[in-house]
């Protein structure tokens, strides 16, 4: 990389520092950049500004938006009375893609992480509090690790004050897979949610 220009080497670090972004990749791109007119060049720099200037926090959920409040909260056709609690705003697009929920959401803004300093006040923990009513229903839909099983159990024991109804994500064997490639912890899952057929 000696014989690459600083820019060239500015580049391919940035990029480098994205997130599954290897330094092959890193340089690929910064290849590709080099190659494409100015004005897709000019277009990308733009999207990349306007994404950090224009998208903040929904006010409500916690998601993404360019508005004060985003567009699923507004939504007249959404079944308020249903809140999905995910970790970060990405996990919305991820349900989303589905088509198969129809509630609400609420962003955590993370997960509980002692080991990283990362505690309840550091989530938006007290606004879900604040946003559930008597009667409504809560789907815990955190990661299947360390991190997301303490954050849904922290969230199942101060969420149990309130009437409501409870659940979990389902955990258990994925559609498409041989039982002998699945491993024991996700086994014993999914023969503890087994349902009646």
């Amino acid at each position: 990389m000696k014989s690459l220009p600083n820019s060239a080497k500015k580049l391919i670090q940035e990029f480098s520092n994205l997130p599954g972004i290897g330094s092959k990749t890193a340089q690929r791109l910064t290849f590709y950049i080099l190659q494409i007119e100015k004005e897709k060049v000019s277009n990308l720099s733009q999207a990349l500004l306007e994404i950090k200037e224009k998208i903040h926090n929904c006010i409500v959920c916690n998601g993404i938006t360019e508005e004060e409040t985003c567009s699923i909260c507004t939504d007249p056709n959404r079944d308020s009375n249903i809140i999905c609690v995910v970790e970060h705003s990405h996990d919305i697009i991820v349900f989303e893609k589905t088509n198969g929920f129809n509630g609400r959401y609420h962003v955590l803004g993370g997960t509980l992480s002692p080991l990283d300093g990362v505690g309840p006040e550091d989530l938006n923990i007290q606004n879900l509090f604040e946003r559930i009513d008597d009667g409504m229903e809560v789907i815990l839909a955190t990661n299947s690790n360390v991190e997301g099983e303490t954050t849904a159990l922290y969230l199942t024991k101060i969420l149990s004050k309130k009437e409501i109804r409870l659940s979990r994500l389902a955990r258990g064997i994925p559609i498409g897979s041989d039982l002998g490639y699945i491993d024991s912890a996700t086994l014993v899952r999914a023969m503890e949610g087994r349902t009646s057929v």
